[in-house]
């Protein structure tokens, strides 16, 4: 495997990991969104990542990550009894989101994490890259 690969490698997982993030700041943004309705309440979103593993061909191995698709959560909306609330269905409930914030917060953390680790992944590619080019010198 070429040294150039591992930036492919990294560029994926930092695009995953950034669909990652946005669908978890997606879900915290709408923790608290009430609905009148069971059916139009938001459902927290995942993005689920599967490995791109190619074949080596005579030029380059196309390897990597890349996110599949997002999936709603199947946990099913919070109900609320909130009889005032100017959303409340006929028998008085509300409906809130099924994202639980301190798991979402996890994801967060951990998305992050992960980023800054590919980016110091190509940081350090580009290092031993650059230290290889000066040795001719």
């Amino acid at each position: 495997m070429s040294l150039f690969n591992v930036f492919n490698i990294s560029g994926s997982a930092l695009q995953a990991e950034s669909t990652r993030l946005n669908t978890t700041a997606s879900n915290l943004a709408n923790v608290n969104s009430a609905s009148s309705s069971i059916n139009q309440t938001y459902k927290a979103r995942h993005p689920v990542f599967a490995p791109i593993l190619d074949e080596f061909s005579e030029e380059q191995a196309n390897v990597g990550v890349k996110v599949e698709g997002i999936l709603e959560s199947q946990v099913p909306a919070r109900s609320e009894y909130n009889p005032g609330h100017p959303l409340a269905d006929a028998q008085g409930f509300i409906y809130l989101p099924n994202v639980n914030p301190v798991e979402e917060m996890a994801n967060m953390i951990s998305a992050s994490r992960t980023y800054q680790t590919n980016v110091e992944v190509m940081n350090s590619a580009k290092q031993m890259m650059m230290r290889t080019i000066s040795l001719g010198q």
